[in-house]
């Protein structure tokens, strides 16, 4: 069964509000990124990293049977944690899925308001360059 892009938010807010303490949540994060699986070399490209991150992160993009299907990884424990977050919400939906997701998980597990505003910039950057991918799939008719 697939689930919808809400689904899968629902579900990290709900596994983020098991832990009262902000430490615990960051262990849940670091957790997270700890079980993404290591980027190839191949794909730690200048093309493939993000601007706007002060950490290096890197995301790669397949199109496969109409789906947008994400890998990424950092060079810091918390931004990867981040990244394999938003690749878990957003990695085999649709362009235009991408396109009209609403990612409020990011404001309900509190993770906007606990994370530095560089995090929070790099957060946005990588949430840009997903619909980024989304956008030009879409407008090549894919």
């Amino acid at each position: 069964m697939i689930r919808s892009i809400n689904e899968i938010q629902d579900q990290i807010i709900e596994e983020f509000s098991v832990f009262d303490e902000w430490i615990d949540r960051y262990g849940l994060l670091i957790d997270m990124g700890n079980s993404l699986s290591p980027l190839d070399e191949k794909y730690k490209t200048e093309s493939n990293l993000i601007e706007g991150c002060q950490s290096r992160v890197w995301l790669h993009t397949e199109y496969r049977d109409g789906k947008l299907f994400f890998e990424g990884e950092s060079d810091a424990v918390i931004v990867k944690g981040i990244v394999a977050l938003l690749i878990s919400v957003l990695s085999g939906h649709t362009p235009q899925e991408i396109l009209e997701a609403d990612l409020y998980f990011i404001d309900q597990t509190g993770l906007k308001q606990h994370i530095t505003p560089t995090r929070s910039n790099g957060l946005m950057s990588m949430i840009k360059q997903m619909r980024m991918y989304a956008l030009a799939y879409k407008a090549a008719g894919k």
